[in-house]
């Protein structure tokens, strides 16, 4: 018999790392004393995706009333000033023959947790229904099996998988997974799950991250976009092995991207972050363009040096989404920060964005020490975990806008955080954590149960760094992100809110309730 909160090991699946292509150069020993970054080859994503709309996690109702103060999410700077950029939780234009009604709107309906909010682009007509060149949604045009792009290396694909599509448990989970320069296609619901449907290689490339719509999902069309260490993205159609290539040798952007996720409730627009600092959105039925940037030129920084040595550089849109100009890709681009973005995420109520950056910044809130690697929201909306360099996971309020507590547990850095939707309710919170001390752990978190450290203590720091190429301690400073666009902000500071580290010695701690 099972208690309440036990976990078990349902399945375990090894996937092996690819060995580099032969056109690709190897580096031996490389200079641990070397100043300039190498460039990003590791990355690791596991996916699960399951048919049936029946397997949405569920969904804590947030507080309507909920609101950053001082620290607000990315905006978008017009010429009437700035206002909340909405992302999408309505259907872009076109029907698909292979999307059903109901899972689209089943899934937009937990998006919004009760409450519709304003699409993405609200109030631009180019990016209104109305303008779509065809009433017909595009598919990826490519047959990656067949393909001849220098780009893929080789495609490998099972030779019963029509037979074992149609024979699998409607049910059961797909799982996908990228690692370096392989994506992996896996049915966890096959007595051989260990045996992919469909391995791809690319040739340079790395495939750093990767996400799969869950408003376009079904049983004939799965839309998944991956990011790759060159800048490129690929959106891929597994039913069908098509895919198309985008951003085709950095024609918009030519750094790595680190994150990439679909726009809750869009079917067609999704936000890739890259190494640069730049947030860029794109629409996978559109086409490339070089990228001119729409924003003014002059920055907004103290000085040009203060601007070229800061960690953090201020909010600057390159790219609007009220821009009119919206025939080709991108959609609108950000410029967040002068280090690496390592991740963002949606809160549930799909109207904020939370980003950390390698400078030790989430958005307006600095790291205790170092930069932060993961980021996610809570159920509900209330809090936001971030995981980082210092071995600490920290809990963020969202509505007040301050540290909650620092979690301590891990001996290296933390690369994931996530809750638990079904141990989740109104006041108690589960949630969990890995690291590259190679260990999960997992914790209970009640505001009640907080509590203050008497006294200072000193932990020392059992980190190392493995596969982030190019991390690196960094000074922690409070830092602004501000937008430098064609709105003058520059005197706006009573509008938002810095926030130095505070001391171990006011912060409360909570330690975990299972370390795996």
């Amino acid at each position: 018999m099972l208690f309440p909160g036990t976990y078990i090991l349902r399945d375990d699946l090894h996937i092996a790392t690819p060995p580099p292509h032969p056109s690709e150069t190897h580096v031996l020993a490389p200079n641990p004393l070397e100043t300039t970054p190498r460039p990003v080859t590791a990355g690791t994503k596991v996916s699960l995706l399951r048919l049936d709309t029946q397997s949405l996690s569920p969904i804590i109702t947030a507080s309507p009333s909920l609101s950053l103060k001082g620290a607000s999410s990315a905006e978008n700077y017009s010429e009437d000033g700035p206002c909340e950029i909405h992302e999408s939780t309505e259907n872009n234009s076109g029907s698909s023959e292979d999307s059903g009604t109901s899972s689209i709107d089943s899934v937009k309906q937990v998006l919004s947790n009760g409450s519709t909010p304003l699409a993405f682009g609200e109030g631009n007509y180019m990016l209104s229904h109305g303008v779509k060149d065809s009433g017909k949604k595009k598919k990826p045009k490519n047959n990656i099996a067949k393909s001849s792009s220098s780009f893929i290396s080789r495609c490998i694909m099972h030779e019963n998988l029509a037979k074992r599509l149609n024979e699998r448990n409607l049910n059961g989970y797909f799982a996908f997974a990228n690692i370096n320069r392989a994506f992996e296609w896996f049915d966890l619901s096959s007595p051989q799950k260990a045996e992919y449907l469909t391995k791809i290689l690319f040739t340079k490339s790395h495939c750093l991250c990767h996400d799969i719509n869950e408003v376009t999902k079904s049983q004939n069309h799965i839309d998944i976009v991956m990011g790759f260490s060159t800048g490129e993205i690929i959106w891929y159609e597994p039913i069908s092995q098509k895919y198309t290539r985008m951003n085709k040798k950095g024609i918009i952007n030519q750094h790595a991207i680190s994150e990439i996720r679909w726009i809750p409730g869009s079917e067609s627009l999704f936000l890739a972050a890259h190494i640069d600092g730049s947030l860029v959105i794109y629409d996978k039925e559109k086409d490339d363009a070089v990228f001119m940037s729409e924003g003014s030129e002059k920055s907004t920084s103290d000085s040009p040096s203060n601007h070229e040595s800061s960690n953090v550089t201020l909010l600057h849109v390159d790219k609007s989404v009220r821009s009119k100009n919206q025939k080709f890709n991108p959609v609108s681009l950000w410029k967040l920060s002068n280090q690496r973005i390592n991740a963002f995420a949606f809160s549930p109520d799909c109207r904020h964005l939370a980003m950390v950056c390698e400078g030790g910044t989430l958005r307006n809130f600095s790291s205790y020490y170092g930069g932060f690697i993961c980021v996610c929201w809570s159920p509900d909306g209330k809090y936001i975990l971030t995981g980082g360099q210092d071995d600490l996971v920290s809990i963020w309020s969202f509505a007040e806008s301050r540290i909650v507590a620092r979690c301590q547990g891990h001996q290296s850095w933390v690369t994931a955080v996530r809750f638990d939707p079904w141990r989740c309710d109104e006041s108690n919170y589960r949630f969990g954590s890995v690291g590259e001390d190679c260990r999960l752990l997992l914790w209970d978190f009640s505001v009640g149960i907080l509590h203050r450290p008497k006294a200072k203590t000193v932990r020392l720091r059992g980190s190392v760094c493995s596969w982030y190429p190019g991390l690196y301690r960094a000074e922690t400073s409070g830092s602004k992100i501000r937008s430098n666009s064609v709105v003058s902000v520059h005197d706006n500071k009573e509008d938002t809110m810095d926030h130095p580290a505070e001391p171990r010695a006011i912060t409360a701690t909570l330690p975990p309730v299972m370390v795996q």
